[in-house]
């Protein structure tokens, strides 16, 4: 899906004005409400935007230790252990990757025994072979998007 100027122009309201209306960002931009609607449906349907929650802090909601667990997993249970991580709430996110192990998690706990806790429970999930754990110290660049989405609109707008 193409990333036009004026897409990048609406995606940087969206991310930067969360909270704005839909007829306040089509002032600001100079453009009909109905034109941005139609943009924003479009954006919607071909998945560049994916949700419109809020963002939500794992260490304002009781769970400051950030940590990555890798899984390895037996040949051919991956589904299976992909389906179980689902139901551990401490897992934020996981992945397939390649490399050393299957699975990456994003984990959030309590502390450093809760963190162990469910390092434990993960290993006793079944096609769980070994686990590997490191613990985030600081973030140094937060979850971001919008300098993506500029550098595409940038390409987007170059000559070919």
């Amino acid at each position: 899906m193409a990333v036009d100027e004026l897409d990048t122009r609406i995606l940087r309201l969206l991310i930067e004005q969360p909270r704005t209306s839909v007829r306040e960002y089509a002032r600001i931009l100079g453009i009909a409400r109905g034109t941005l609607q139609a943009r924003i449906d479009r954006l919607e349907r071909d998945g560049v935007i994916t949700g419109t929650g809020p963002h939500l802090s794992p260490r304002a909601l009781g769970h400051p230790v950030l940590a990555f667990v890798h899984i390895e997993v037996t040949q051919g249970h991956l589904d299976e252990v992909g389906d179980a991580l689902a139901a551990v709430p401490e897992i934020i996110e996981a992945f397939s990757i390649t490399g050393g192990g299957d699975l990456l998690t994003r984990v959030a706990a309590r502390d450093n025994g809760h963190l162990e806790d469910v390092i434990q429970r993960l290993i006793n999930l079944p096609g769980v072979v070994r686990t590997r754990t490191e613990m985030a110290l600081r973030e140094r660049v937060p979850y971001r998007l919008l300098p993506l989405v500029e550098a595409v609109g940038r390409s987007a707008g170059a000559p070919r």
